[in-house]
């Protein structure tokens, strides 16, 4: 029978819920059982894709084309497993079922409320999800006491009478924090946190104290004797220097001995591996610095997924990394700005969207090239690259793309085919895990070590295929191709230093344990630069 650990939060969002979900996750997983995540978002859109990052942060992307909640990608880099569109449970998903049910008449005339409809099919939402897992951790966003989320309580309320207590369990994330005036520990915002999940009917059997620094013993013991749990159901979980560390910061703590024996499972931990990662990552002497030139780098969960996997290919390297952000703006205003790049390792141009800072991209793409600077493009930074090459060394000064001049002379970049028929914005891009066949002998295959790849998409414009010929006659390689279509996949600059974009996200497939290929030769090539240069 499977078994059910719900994650809910308190006090305020932000506090790394997604973490401490991902955190029990793995070391159930090191205990040797299949886990399964479900993220609920209690927001009215159907799922994220049409959300600005500024929002709700990164639209992370899954095998089945599924955009989610960033949540989801961390259960992914944590536990090295693929989810689907089925693991992001929405008010609107739930709400939409529900009523085009409602519509066909497959209520029988019955009058459709919350209870017992919606959140009927919110249980059958989380049963789905949880087939052929032996645990699922479901954690529900927000806070509790939001209106949104009331529904997702009450329906998991009951997904615990009807499973049994020894099936379902409940781990409360609050806030403790830390009044510097009296420099001490305040557990009152955990105390009506509590109580307003009791009041929904939910007892937790875990509280997870987010704190600044680990949790004082007196500090734990106020909070169990406000909250009827026990001292030692009072979890410390202080910031740490790095989010892969809170696994083992947890597991010291006895969370997930705990949980095995709240749940009658066997504990058999085996974190070794997890721990050397960790421990090579903090005890890396190397730093390299790297620019990210976005559209959204006010809020850095706007790339979450980028900057995870900089790390993961930085524990392969031996590195650390630093990000400087770049607003590309600047290098538009004044070309001068463009010698801030001489003064880093090497530089990303994320995925996006728009006119906005686009010139910018390419004068820094262009200054990558020509100057032997380490350059990593995903996505629009591919397309960028296509036509900052095309305008630079193929002649074609008016190349752009159509999303940002429709009338342009030289359409390097156009829109694919199938999205002229496109009427709605939400999941019609090209989206999820598609093949690319790798030529051997390229920089690619000497990092993917394979002909055919699966990696994740998220766009809609393309390289024009009328093209290709003139920009690998100038020396651009096209090393990675959709074998269907002729569409462009990766392209790279032989001769340089590392050169390379791809159109699709190879960051959502990087992973702590399993890097992703492009991230560990573009940190290499930076870490190469940084030694020629000292």
């Amino acid at each position: 029978m499977p078994k059910y650990i719900i994650t809910t939060g308190g006090v305020m969002s932000g506090l790394g819920k997604g973490i401490a979900s991902a955190s029990i996750g793995k070391i159930l997983q090191s205990y040797g059982y299949k886990i399964s995540m479900v993220k609920i978002d209690p927001y009215i859109n159907i799922d994220a894709g049409t959300m600005n990052p500024f929002e709700h942060g990164e639209v992370f992307v899954l095998d089945d084309g599924g955009e989610v909640d960033m949540d989801l990608g961390t259960y992914e880099r944590f536990l090295s497993i693929n989810l689907s569109r089925k693991n992001n449970i929405t008010t609107g998903k739930a709400y939409k079922i529900v009523i085009d049910k409602e519509r066909k008449g497959e209520y029988l005339g019955k009058t459709v409320q919350i209870i017992p409809h919606v959140t009927n099919e919110i249980k059958k939402q989380i049963r789905t999800a949880a087939k052929g897992s032996d645990i699922t951790i479901i954690e529900i966003g927000g806070t509790v006491g939001d209106i949104e989320s009331m529904p997702f309580l009450e329906a998991v309320r009951q997904l615990r009478r009807e499973e049994g207590p020894e099936n379902v369990l409940f781990v409360h994330v609050t806030l403790i924090p830390v009044m510097k005036v009296v420099g001490e520990q305040k557990t009152k915002p955990t105390q009506h946190s509590v109580q307003r999940l009791r009041e929904a009917g939910i007892q937790p059997d875990f509280i997870l104290g987010r704190c600044e620094v680990p949790l004082l013993e007196k500090t734990k013991k106020k909070i169990a004797d406000f909250c009827n749990v026990h001292q030692d159901e009072v979890i410390s979980d202080p910031d740490a220097e790095s989010i892969y560390e809170v696994p083992l910061i947890l597991e010291e703590e006895g969370l997930g001995k705990m949980i095995a024996k709240k749940l009658k499972l066997k504990a058999k931990q085996d974190l070794k591996k997890w721990k050397q990662l960790v421990e090579r990552m903090k005890n890396s002497k190397e730093t390299i610095t790297v620019a990210l030139a976005g559209k959204y780098t006010a809020l850095g969960d706007s790339y979450v997924s980028i900057m995870e996997s900089l790390k993961h290919a930085g524990i392969s390297n031996k590195c650390k990394i630093k990000i400087k952000w770049i607003e590309t703006e600047e290098f538009e205003e004044d070309p001068r700005n463009l010698k801030e790049l001489d003064d880093v390792d090497g530089l990303v141009v994320p995925g996006g969207f728009g006119s906005r800072g686009a010139e910018g991209k390419i004068a820094a793409i262009n200054y990558a090239r020509k100057n032997n600077i380490p350059f990593l493009g995903l996505c629009y930074g591919f397309q960028l690259a296509a036509v900052g090459f095309a305008r630079e060394v193929c002649g074609l000064k008016d190349a752009n793309t159509t999303e940002n001049d429709p009338k342009t002379k030289h359409p390097v970049i156009t829109i694919l085919p199938e999205q002229y028929a496109v009427k709605e914005m939400g999941a019609t891009m090209r989206l999820g895990a598609m093949p690319c066949d790798i030529e051997k002998g390229t920089l690619a295959y000497s990092l993917y070590k394979k002909e055919r790849i699966y990696e994740r998409h998220r766009h809609r414009y393309e390289l024009n295929p009328d093209y290709i010929d003139t920009l690998e006659s100038h020396g651009l390689k096209f090393s990675g191709k959709y074998p269907k279509k002729q569409i462009m996949e990766i392209l790279e600059l032989p001769g340089h230093p590392f050169f390379m974009a791809t159109q699709f996200h190879p960051e959502f497939k990087s992973r702590l344990e399993n890097p992703s290929p492009p991230f560990v030769g573009f940190v290499r090539a930076c870490l190469d630069r940084k030694n020629r240069n000292t």
